[in-house]
């Protein structure tokens, strides 16, 4: 039997879909920002708890911003893969503007903006940070901030007050799970030692079989490890 032709044109369809992803969510939160600013939101029905929710949000993101600038200038990583330099940069201005519209959604809620990280998980990545030394760890802790985040997104869409919050939270919760999925991926090429095979547009041919999967090992995202809404309030 002949060698099978492989049918790339899905995976460019599927690619140019998931960059689009951030800018849906981007509009849709900016969309949420404009209707607090005229006055949707100020008149709905807040709590302490919205606040905080959203401030405990944005510390998650202030974190993830402050760990892919520290992996973005580790050398195994500037000097690595271009693809995943590449990632790193455009995930970072995903997080600047995700905590800048958390923070703008709590002031504008009569809250103080949060510009701190998360406490509980950046002594996590304080004691971790030593003894990351190759791209594989700087992965892995990075699976981990972006699950963190939308596992804590998704279950705020339940938490909150109102239909602008769970508006806010819906849109950013799917992109951080799109972070997830990728750097899964990702974690998979490392593993199979062909970190050529890490681009975009890749040898579709030559892909692990389990590279198909092994980003979405969830059929409903989970939210167990959530972080309470508290957690990174203002004091």
């Amino acid at each position: 039997m002949g060698a099978e032709r492989i049918d790339t044109r899905l995976l460019r369809e599927l690619t140019e879909q998931s960059q689009d992803l951030n800018s849906d969510a981007v509009r849709i939160t900016d969309s949420a920002l404009r209707d607090f600013h005229e006055g949707g939101f100020r008149s709905a029905a807040t709590s302490k708890n919205d606040i905080m929710a959203l401030q405990t949000a944005a510390s998650i993101e202030n974190l993830a911003v402050t760990v892919y600038r520290t992996a973005a200038g580790l050398p195994f990583i500037k000097d690595g893969n271009k693809t995943v330099v590449t990632f790193i940069k455009r995930t970072t201005q995903q997080h600047e503007e995700h905590a800048k519209a958390f923070n703008a959604a709590a002031t504008q809620a009569g809250g103080k903006a949060q510009p701190a990280p998360d406490p509980k998980y950046a002594a996590v990545v304080k004691k971790m940070l030593p003894s990351i030394k190759t791209p594989a760890d700087v992965v892995k802790l990075a699976i981990s901030l972006e699950d963190v985040a939308a596992q804590t997104y998704t279950k705020n869409v339940s938490q909150v007050s109102n239909a602008q919050l769970r508006r806010l939270f819906g849109s950013v919760a799917p992109v951080e799970a799109q972070h997830r999925a990728t750097l899964l991926a990702v974690q998979s090429l490392l593993a199979s030692g062909d970190t050529s095979l890490i681009a975009i547009p890749t040898d579709v041919a030559k892909l692990p079989a389990a590279v198909g999967s092994v980003g979405f090992p969830d059929a409903f995202y989970p939210t167990k490890n959530a972080s309470p809404i508290s957690e990174g309030a203002v004091k």
